[in-house]
Order: C-alpha cells, then structure tokens, then sequence
C-alpha cells in the first residue's frame, strides 16, 4: 500500500496510525523525506547504492491467462534506487496493470480528522501517556525515546499505538531505512508511459482505518505496542537484512527472517478483533479477487502486491494454488 505522508504534522498522524496498524508503509516515488536532525549512532545503517532490480516475479497461470505478480516491502534502504529494466520490458507485452489505489488525503481533509477524530488519536481527559500504559510498556518506551535523543515529553499526549509509531519511524530513519521508495507508484508510471491500462484496486480508505482504531480494544492496542517497541529494541537488523535482501532479489533470505513473537502476537491479536481484524480480511479479500478477476479475464497482468500478503501461512499465493493455478516461483 501507498500514502502520501508530506511534511505536514497532522498528515504524519495518519501515516503514524496506518504504521502502528499494519507496518512501515511507503510514500510515492519522488516525495522528499522530512529533513532530519542529527542523532547519535544506534546501530549501524543499512547500505545498499546504486541501482536495484528487487525481486524477480512470481508467474501464475493456467491457459491463456498469465499473472507476473511483483512481491514489495517496506522500509527499503534509503540510498536505493530501484531499477525497472525488467519491468519496463514486460510492459510490452502485457495487458494490464494491478496496483492498489494510493492512499492520499489532502492538509484540509487531515486537518477535519484530526479536528473531529481527535478522541482516537490522542489522550483524553487531560491524561498522558504514562498515565494510559502499563507501567512496564511505558517504562520500555520511555527508555527507547531517550536512547533516540527524543524530548522526554514527546509524543506524550498521543494514545499509545500511536505514540509508538512515531517512535517506530524515528527509529527507520536513524536506521538508514526509508518509507519513501513506493515501488508501486514506478510501476504505475511505467504502465502509463506505455499506455498499458492500470486497474487501482481501493482497498481501504481513511475512515476505514480510523474505525479500526475505534474499536481496537486496550488488549489490541497493549500487544501491538509491545510489538513496536520490540521492533525499535531488537527488530531493526531484521528490517535491515529484509530491506537488503529484497534489493538484492534474495527472496530465499526474506523468508528466512521470522517476525518476532510479540509482533505475531500483535498480529494475532488484531485478527481477532472485530475492527482491526475485519479490515485485515478485507484487504486479504479484495487484492485475491481482483488478482482473480484478471486472470478469469484472461490475457497477461502485472500485479504490485504487497510480499506478507503473497507469503505468509494461506497468504495469495496459496490461495491462487488452490483454486487450481499454476504458481512458478522467481
């Protein structure tokens, strides 16, 4: 997925709660990332230059109907480039493009929710956010937004999934991570650039998210912040490897790195809540059956799909092998 973050505060609010919900999420190619201060080392960055092809693509098919699917994460590394030779050159052959629709959202439309939404990003009845965590998750974060050269009272008037996620993307940044490089928004370019026709599948929008955040109960919220504070703890050199990997086409290496407990634990918790987990069955949802619909369609499609959803345990692909397509791996 895509979002168009710029330098507004009130839009990185937005960014914050679609982070804290389902991860590092990229911004379109091309947008300039925030100016940073600088901040003392805390592990060393992730270095990969120059350009980058990423990963080689997953071809599903059965008769005349073929699916080239490009797996994406994010964060990548910051100083990449990615490189569309190959892409560009299967363009010339394919009838339409898959991408889902970018999420963006204007400073007037953010500004209105953070006006009328402000009871579910932020503290409430004058309290902070030590006043709202557990002391041993308020204690971990306290200590990792000193540990980043954070002002002690930052973020403190922020609910706790959001707050987190802040401190999540000070992290990526010292990182030498970037949710900056949208993958799909190059491909998107391209397909115009070759008057392929592109078909944007909204998976959700604003309201969709922030009725998520409704109604997460305090034991979603509590076990996705452990998650995030255990990926600002020990989770940035598995990002790092990730990140890497993926410039490098080593999808072997990706499915080598495991989630930690506490962020599959946030995920479990998330799945069986009735908000958050229902948008994530959505979004499963949607991306399988327009990837579906394309191939009944027949002829060739390009899909940008995220790669958790293309891997993961009865992830896309499993999927599509079970309704009989033939799913070659890069």
């Amino acid at each position: 997925m895509a979002i168009r973050c710029g330098r507004w505060g009130s839009l990185l609010l937005l960014v914050a709660l679609f982070v804290a919900l389902f991860g590092p999420l990229a911004a379109p190619a091309g947008h300039a990332a925030p100016a940073q201060e600088p901040a003392p080392q805390v592990l060393d960055e992730v270095i990969v230059t120059g350009e980058r092809s990423g990963p080689g693509l997953w071809h599903v098919h059965r008769g005349d109907a073929h699916l080239w699917i490009l797996g994406t994460v994010t964060p990548l590394p910051k100083d990449m480039t990615w490189r569309s030779a190959g892409i560009d050159s299967l363009l010339g052959t394919t009838n339409q493009v898959l991408v889902v629709k970018a999420f963006e959202i204007g400073l007037v439309r953010a500004l209105w929710l953070l006006v009328t939404q402000r009871e579910l990003l932020t503290v409430s009845g004058g309290r902070r956010l030590k006043d709202v965590l557990p002391a041993d998750l308020y204690a971990r974060f306290a200590a990792q937004r000193a540990r980043y050269g954070e002002d002690p009272d930052k973020w403190e008037r922020y609910r706790p999934i959001i707050a987190v996620a802040f401190l999540q993307q000070t992290a990526l940044r010292r990182a030498g991570l970037s949710a900056h490089l949208d993958v799909g928004g190059e491909v998107r370019w391209l397909a115009r650039k070759h008057g392929v026709a592109i078909d944007e599948v909204k998976i959700a929008g604003a309201r969709d998210f922030l009725e998520a955040l409704r109604t997460m109960s305090p034991g979603v919220e509590n076990a996705c912040v452990a998650a995030g504070l255990a990926t600002v703890e020990t989770g940035l050199p598995r990002l790092q490897q990730r990140a890497r990997a993926w410039a490098t086409g080593d999808i072997e290496r990706i499915q080598q790195l495991p989630e930690p407990p506490e962020v599959n634990a946030c995920r479990d918790a998330i799945a069986a809540d009735t908000g958050a987990g229902d948008l994530l069955a959505l979004i499963r949802r949607t991306m399988l059956e327009a990837m579906l619909t394309h191939l009944r369609t027949g002829g060739t499609t390009l899909a940008v799909v995220n790669m958790d959803l293309l891997l993961e345990p009865q992830g896309l692909l499993d999927r599509l092998r079970d309704r009989g397509y033939q799913v070659d791996a890069p």
